[in-house]
């Protein structure tokens, strides 16, 4: 902000605070009554008219003109300082709403998700939503899409990445906003303000690649509230750690900012009021007598050729690689991190040779070849996701990974383990939101089935419980 615009700011917020206390001492108010008036705090008001708060909110100054009993030329004159006010400041880095980050490659085969997500947050008929689902199926790349489509729209972006987590973009310019969007983030999920940890177990002062932030707390004019005033905007945490920040916090910044938008995407939902919880499966795979065109368009295999074509220029999908790819999809479920992590096998393999170990045990195939960014973890977050799960449905999915038969229904639940509908019903929504289990709906039934990765994961996990390395 250059020194007129500040000085111009402050100028406008001075107007504002001698107004607000001129009307106060004609109707012969003290602060302490204006606040009981108004249900404003005494401190904002105070803050008000010593020109401190320079971007009040509409709500401020709606209750503020109606506890001052002012007429219609008063309060227009109150309205119009306050938004002179709001010109000013923090506002003035949204001149030009602020972008995601950069998609490095397509979306293939979200377009529902996609629709169903942008329309929820841009309308503001969800406020909250958390994407969740097993790694590596594409929640990242899916709030890519998302905040790529609300910025054409107009709508500022701010975007964090908790640290740690891989990043298949190209970040967005960083500077004074990514810092103040990382304090904010601190903020929001600090709860011990002496210890100086920071989201995802980073150490003081880390928020993300590059970013150092400020261990004290914000100003009213330096926080989000400051920054977006009324404006909707959309703010993405990207790679959010389990538990929820401290509802108070999440409140409050909702209330500070009513034309904020969090689209979050996690492991797990955070079980937050007002949160909506939008599970990620992988992607559609063709049917067992799919015609060979329904083939080609499936999501799934034009995932895995995509990735195919980036390590064998030279691959043609010919009826045979076509039928073989249509196998290895479904043998992955479809999942897309799955697919990235077999397509780099064929650096020293053929598809034949690839089909022929999948079949035998997914399980080593699951980590990328060249160590692509994450693709070497996949399998271990796997094994780690299984290991979180609470101690029933971790029994449940063993007792559905032993019995005969892939799909299931609920009621096939409640005569394996002999509980009543209720909690089957429980421990079928916790397998299903960590992304272990799949839905189908279909023919007005709900059938559902454990992803085969996760079979086999779990079944290697058993065995080197059970013999384990020397």
């Amino acid at each position: 902000m250059n020194t007129a615009t500040l000085t111009s700011s402050t100028q406008e917020s001075a107007q504002l605070g001698a107004l607000i206390r001129a009307h106060r001492l004609r109707i012969g108010l003290t602060q302490r009554e204006l606040a009981d008036l108004s249900t404003i705090s005494v401190r904002a008001i105070r803050d008000l008219e010593q020109g401190k708060a320079r971007r009040p909110r509409t709500d401020t100054v709606r209750l503020m003109a109606e506890a001052l009993r002012l007429g219609p030329r008063a309060r227009t004159a109150l309205e119009a300082a306050a938004q002179a006010g709001r010109g000013g400041g923090g506002r003035d880095a949204l001149t030009e709403p602020p972008a995601p980050p950069t998609a490095l490659h397509p979306l293939v085969g979200r377009d529902g998700e996609v629709a169903v997500l942008a329309r929820e947050l841009s309308s503001g008929a969800e406020r909250l939503v958390n994407v969740v689902g097993l790694t590596g199926v594409g929640k990242t790349r899916l709030a890519l899409e998302v905040a790529g489509r609300l910025h054409g729209e107009g709508m500022p972006v701010l975007w964090f990445a908790f640290p740690g987590r891989p990043t298949d973009y190209l970040p967005s310019a960083d500077g004074e906003l990514t810092v103040r969007v990382g304090a904010a983030v601190v903020e929001l999920y600090d709860a011990d303000p002496a210890d100086g940890t920071r989201p995802g177990g980073a150490g003081p002062g880390a928020v993300g690649p590059g970013a150092v932030v400020s261990r004290a707390p914000l100003g009213a004019d330096e926080g989000l509230a400051g920054l977006l005033g009324d404006r909707p905007a959309l703010l993405v945490l990207d790679g959010a750690p389990p538990g929820a920040p401290g509802a108070e916090r999440l409140t409050r910044l909702l209330r500070d900012c009513p034309g904020l938008r969090l689209l979050v995407t996690s492991e797990q939902p955070w079980e937050a009021p007002g949160e909506r919880i939008f599970l990620l499966s992988p992607l559609v795979v063709p049917a067992r007598d799919a015609a060979e065109p329904l083939v080609a368009s499936s999501p799934a295999v034009r995932v895995f050729l995509d990735h195919v074509r980036r390590v064998r220029p030279e691959f043609v999908a010919g009826p045979a690689e076509l039928e073989r790819t249509a196998f290895l999809c479904r043998r992955l479920d479809g999942h897309p991190g799955a697919l990235a992590a077999a397509a780099s096998w064929l650096v020293v393999c053929d598809l034949a040779a690839l089909c022929h170990a999948l079949d035998a045990d997914p399980v080593p195939l699951l980590d990328h070849l060249g160590g692509a960014a994450g693709g070497d973890a996949f399998h271990r977050l796997l094994r780690d996701r299984l290991a979180r799960l609470a101690p029933g449905p971790r029994e449940l999915l063993a007792a559905l990974c032993a019995r005969a038969g892939e799909d299931f229904e609920l009621v096939d639940i409640t005569a394996l383990t002999g509980r009543n509908l209720s909690e089957c019903g429980r421990m079928l929504r916790e397998l299903l939101i960590s992304g272990v289990v799949r839905a189908a709906h279909e023919g007005g039934s709900s059938r559902f089935r454990v992803l085969g990765i996760v079979r086999s994961a779990r079944t290697a996990q058993a065995a080197s419980a059970a013999f384990p390395t020397p």
